[in-house]
């Protein structure tokens, strides 16, 4: 579908009419599993290597030459953009880069090739290409059922928008700038996580190393008792057993839903209301109590929130702690480092570790008095707070960030992002710069190929085709400038007949060699060999014939 209202100077064209006759559109090579060899010198480019943008060079196929020759395999350049046929995301497009050897890609990657003085560059075809213009064209006109792919004809057929050659370099150089822009705010942002995740872990070794609360104290010693998980608390258990869940009912709690500090209402499981005093033998949870995933994952804690009855199950013990700890410091205490690195030590399975009940009882809690307890649960929350409120800005930021991408390669493909260059610049948008005329140039240059093609066409088929060859001229003629004899089959050739002649053609000549042999006289026909083809000969003069 052609592209309206666009910028002054830029012109609608298919993929197929804006590369140079030099270019190419080509669906990368089928290559299958017995044509690769993993000591091979070429590369074999992968869906995996083409990122949104960038080359991800992430596979590790290789052939040999003589296997890449013999498949008669389309050997990738520098700069050539590859476009990934099948997701994800569908249709992302990248610029290959130079990697040191020659390489070769596989048949769901579309390689293009602009050419040499080409309507449009690479570059601005492979921002094109990620555009949400031209993905959104590309996810309506995708096909299949497992996994949806873009065919390399339907590609070549959609319009794309072609500015002026000097404005695509403007619009080139801003997008570079601007995306690394973008990137590099994006990978900044990616960061913070991580920072948050060690400050949160600096907080509590600082909670429980007493250094959080040295001024609540006036530095005085921070006096600790140490005790065992077990001395501590009340286990409530219900491990080993899986009740009946329900589409609805009483909320189920198990190991899914306990994250690190904090507890997930997702997935949401229940059991039925008439099961839950017949389960809930071993004691019911109450809100501030902690609990502990034991495996798959092990050693998430978190304090009890929800007010609601809840059943509990798989994979989760809760703490009731006795008077003398706070649940929310013991909640601290066991997310801490030191707790976690004990659980390890006590951990046992291989594949998926585990904490036993009785070991898990076994291991230490240290702990201040009450006050300084509730102190320390103070500043925790108070930090974790500000570390939430960081997370949240970070996330939305982020979110805004990847937008941001979508943004620019929109404005840059309707034209808005060099709006003010083209006011300043009318010169170079406008006569033998506008996009119309490169077009033009491509389509002339075409045609003459095309001209020059079919003249080739008809060059051969004079030489060898059906109707027409050499000049034809008399076999007596064609057997004295061959000065030997000759078999049919030769002096039909030797005479300028084709070697696919026709009915009439074949009728001229065997009446030309008739005439030839019985009234002329001039040449006889003789045997030759054990092939009983028939052969021909001038006669010469004296001869006994």
């Amino acid at each position: 579908m052609r592209i309206i209202n666009l910028p002054e100077g830029w012109e609608s064209s298919t993929l197929s009419n804006a590369i140079s006759t030099s270019g190419l559109i080509s669906d990368g090579d089928w290559v299958e599993s017995k044509d690769q060899d993993p000591n091979g010198s070429v590369r074999l480019i992968q869906l995996a290597d083409i990122g949104d943008g960038d080359f991800k060079d992430k596979s590790e196929r290789f052939m040999t030459p003589e296997s890449a020759s013999a498949l008669k395999c389309t050997f990738l350049k520098s700069g050539d953009v590859l476009i990934a046929r099948m997701p994800d995301p569908l249709g992302r497009a990248c610029l290959f880069p130079e990697i040191g050897q020659d390489a070769v890609t596989v048949v769901d990657v579309c390689l293009i090739r602009t050419g040499t003085m080409s309507a449009i560059s690479n570059k601005i075809l492979a921002y094109w290409i990620n555009s949400p213009s031209i993905r959104d064209l590309i996810s309506a006109n995708a096909s299949g059922t497992t996994r949806q792919r873009i065919t390399r004809k339907k590609l070549e057929l959609f319009d794309i928008p072609i500015p002026p050659q000097t404005e695509q370099n403007i619009i080139a150089d801003k997008l570079d700038s601007l995306l690394v822009q973008v990137e590099t705010t994006k990978a900044r942002l990616d960061r913070i996580p991580q920072i948050l995740k060690t400050f949160r872990q600096s907080v509590l070794s600082a909670a429980i190393s007493g250094k959080l609360t040295d001024k609540w104290r006036a530095n005085k010693q921070y006096a600790i008792t140490a005790k065992s998980v077990g001395e501590l608390a009340k286990f409530v258990d219900y491990r080993g057993r899986t009740p009946k869940k329900t589409t609805s009912g009483i909320p189920l709690i198990t190991a899914k839903n306990i994250k690190k500090g904090y507890i997930s209402r997702e997935p949401r499981e229940f059991i039925a209301d008439g099961d839950y005093d017949s389960w809930m033998t071993r004691g019911i949870p109450n809100y501030g109590d902690v609990l502990i995933t034991t495996e798959a994952p092990m050693g998430n804690v978190a304090n009890i929130n929800i007010e609601e009855k809840f059943a509990l199950a798989q994979r989760a013990i809760c703490l009731q702690f006795n008077d003398v700890v706070n649940p929310y410091f013991a909640s601290i205490y066991m997310q801490a480092s030191e707790f976690q690195k004990a659980l390890n030590e006590n951990a046992t399975g291989s594949t998926v570790k585990g904490i036993k009940a009785g070991l898990l009882k076994k291991i230490k809690i240290e702990f201040p008095p009450l006050g300084e307890q509730s102190e320390i649960v103070n500043c925790v929350e108070e930090l974790f707070a500000f570390s939430d409120r960081i997370e949240l800005q970070t996330n939305a930021a982020l979110k805004h960030v990847n937008n941001l991408t979508e943004s620019i390669l929109a404005e840059a493909f309707c034209g808005e992002l060099t709006a003010d260059w083209r006011a300043a610049n009318p010169e170079l948008i406008s006569g033998k710069n506008r996009a119309e005329a490169l077009l033009a140039r491509i389509k002339s240059e075409r045609e003459e190929i095309g001209k020059q093609s079919e003249f080739k066409r008809f060059t051969v088929k004079k030489k060898t085709g059906k109707s027409m060859s050499k000049q034809i001229i008399k076999v007596v003629e064609a057997l004295k400038e061959a000065g030997k004899p000759l078999s049919g089959q030769q002096l039909l050739s030797a005479a300028g007949y084709p070697s696919d002649s026709n009915t009439d053609q074949l009728e001229k000549f065997f009446l030309d060699i008739r005439d030839a042999l019985k009234v002329k006289k001039p040449i006889i026909k003789v045997k030759r060999g054990d092939d009983g083809q028939d052969w021909f000969t001038l006669i010469r003069s004296g001869s006994d014939e």
